[in-house]
């Protein structure tokens, strides 16, 4: 380790991303990781939360967005945690090699809207995308673009709302996806809404196929 790791882990010491604890050493994929007692009883999904949604030939998910998991990523989203994005992408990175290892080319994400990326200071699910590339050694693409500013979709109420709250808010960037099967990421799926969005619009513009993975999926 070098110097300066130790010094920073000394002054930073790493922490669970889901119950804060201090950790005794830094995980193994870098940055804060998940500890023993989390491991055991985290919500984890079966079969890697496979589900299949409008333009979405499958997504793929390691955990349930409930309790300590939604805690995560409201941290993550919401309160600066972007240190979290390289033990996130790690789960996230177990389950694609273990359920759709080959199937993509490369990957994507779902980006934010300007007004909201100034505000975040960052975009969490292209964090988590460039992450999730860099650990598969595929191809990081930008392929899309938010081109309305919409209400967050957890404010929007039931499944018909969110697809109307969503609908046209999304623009492929020409010949991006074109022939490729993409991998698109984001944080997390809960009525399929935003994915399906994109998923259809990447299909419109040439994608062969779109696969995707999110850090949790809800219920259903």
């Amino acid at each position: 380790m070098k110097l300066l790791d130790r010094l920073l882990e000394l002054l930073y010491p790493p922490r669970c991303i889901f119950c804060r604890r201090f950790l005794e050493k830094g995980g193994p994929h870098g940055g804060p990781d998940v500890c023993p007692a989390c491991r055991r009883v985290l919500p984890w999904t079966s079969m890697c939360g496979r589900q299949k949604r409008r333009g979405i030939s499958v997504c793929v998910s390691p955990l349930y967005y409930e309790g300590p998991v939604k805690d995560c990523v409201h941290r993550y989203k919401f309160y600066g945690a972007a240190a979290y994005t390289a033990p996130c992408a790690a789960l996230m990175e177990e389950c694609v090699r273990a359920s759709i290892a080959g199937a993509f080319d490369a990957v994507s994400w779902v980006p934010l809207s300007r007004r909201r990326l100034r505000s975040r200071g960052y975009d969490q699910a292209r964090l988590l995308a460039e992450e999730l590339a860099k650990r598969l050694d595929v191809p990081l693409i930008s392929t899309l673009k938010k081109v309305r500013d919409t209400a967050p979709q957890s404010r929007s109420g039931a499944a018909k709302n969110r697809y109307e709250n969503i609908s046209g808010a999304y623009r492929a960037i020409d010949g991006a996806a074109a022939g490729r099967r993409i991998l698109l990421v984001d944080d997390v799926i809960t009525t399929g809404a935003t994915l399906s969005e994109c998923a259809v619009t990447l299909r419109q513009a040439g994608a062969k196929d779109v696969l995707c993975c999110t850090f949790a999926r809800a219920h259903g």
